[in-house]
């Protein structure tokens, strides 16, 4: 994991391979010491809500670019987000479909014809608006947790171990095998993608959290909990408007050595130019038994997975996501504040690196 030791020899050794100095990027950014030359496309975002309160908090923490929800999903509603947005010097770069993780997958014909109809029009209202993405889902189940154990400070993890889950009756839904799941997924998508494409709006769908085993859990089998399914997911629809809001800690937590294998899985669909947007937590444990840990100590190595990301060419914002809770810490901003500045200095070091810090020499 990056130190702060780390990050400042590293940043001593790029200053000397020839970059320019804190005080020749003050000038040239006009920003200050914040102006640290080392930023690219990709930056730190969030998606904790968009009150008047937490947009000053952003911007304490050098956040300026969000996933906000509005408070009506309307288009004077997504304005109101968008301007209030603004004069906070934050970018509204997304939105969460208005519409239930099950969108276009439960109910009768008519109601799912009317989910679809519904999504497509918000589509077309955040293009007029000038949003250009929206995440989304495709699950008729939920989340799924088992408990909480012990964490640092006194705080909590929360945890999914499949063997803990004893409860096996049926989800609200009923059955949903793979073959209805594949079927509702691929009509959906042959209706909002091509609307998405006219209308110039990436439409970014998480997978499932987590993975359940082949033969389901409550009856359910989630055919986007794994990589497989998610590859088959991409390649459903052709479009550039077609990807994913890539979890890597769902993805992590879907694989059997997220250690080893995440990496791969971000080359892999970054390379397609598939992961429109990144949730950024850490993990430790494997398929079916993780904990959801503080993002510094896990098995997943974040530096590794933001190198990656700027390997592939990513451009968006990097957020977290799912932060361990305490007491002591009402809405959670401390977590909040701990990785944005955790993620911020990753990305600033990946781009540092990039920029000319030598093997052993300062490197991050």
């Amino acid at each position: 994991m990056i130190s702060r030791r780390e990050l400042m020899a590293g940043a001593g050794a790029a200053i000397a391979a020839g970059l320019p100095s804190a005080a020749a990027a003050a000038q040239d950014t006009g920003r200050g010491r914040a102006g640290w030359p080392y930023d690219g496309p990709m930056h730190v975002g969030t998606q904790a809500g968009s009150a008047e309160a937490m947009l000053r908090f952003y911007q304490r923490c050098g956040v300026k670019h969000i996933c906000g929800d509005p408070e009506q999903w309307t288009e004077d509603g997504l304005r109101r987000l968008k301007d209030r947005c603004e004069r906070h010097g934050i970018s509204l770069d997304m939105v969460p479909l208005g519409m239930p993780r099950s969108v276009g997958l439960t109910g009768d014909d008519d109601s799912r014809k009317r989910q679809i109809e519904q999504t497509c029009l918000q589509v077309v209202i955040a293009a007029k608006v000038g949003i250009p993405a929206i995440k989304y889902n495709l699950t008729v189940g939920d989340v799924l947790r088992s408990g909480w154990v012990a964490g640092r400070g006194g705080s909590r993890y929360n945890t999914w171990n499949l063997e803990d889950a004893v409860d096996t009756s049926l989800m609200r839904y009923g059955r949903f095998p793979a073959d209805l799941y594949w079927e509702r997924i691929e009509r959906f998508l042959e209706a909002v993608i091509p609307v998405a494409a006219t209308s110039k709006v990436r439409m970014a769908c998480h997978p499932h959290d987590p993975g359940v085993p082949s033969e389901g859990f409550r009856g359910e089998q989630r055919v986007l909990g794994t990589v497989a399914g998610l590859k088959r997911f991409v390649e459903t629809a052709v479009s550039p408007y077609h990807g994913l809001n890539l979890c890597v800690g769902t993805i992590s937590s879907n694989l059997d050595k997220p250690a080893e294998e995440v990496l791969d899985v971000i080359r892999y669909f970054g390379g397609l130019g598939k992961v429109f947007n990144v949730h950024l937590r850490n993990i430790r444990g494997r398929r079916d038994r993780f904990t959801e840990v503080f993002i510094d100590e896990g098995d997943v190595d974040v530096l590794g997975v933001v190198r990656m990301l700027r390997e592939v060419g990513y451009a968006g914002m990097v957020m977290p996501d799912h932060t361990p809770q305490h007491d002591d810490d009402e809405g959670g901003l401390q977590a909040l504040a701990f990785d944005f500045g955790y993620i911020r200095a990753a990305i600033q070091g990946a781009y540092a690196e990039a920029a000319g810090c030598q093997e052993g020499k300062g490197s991050l």
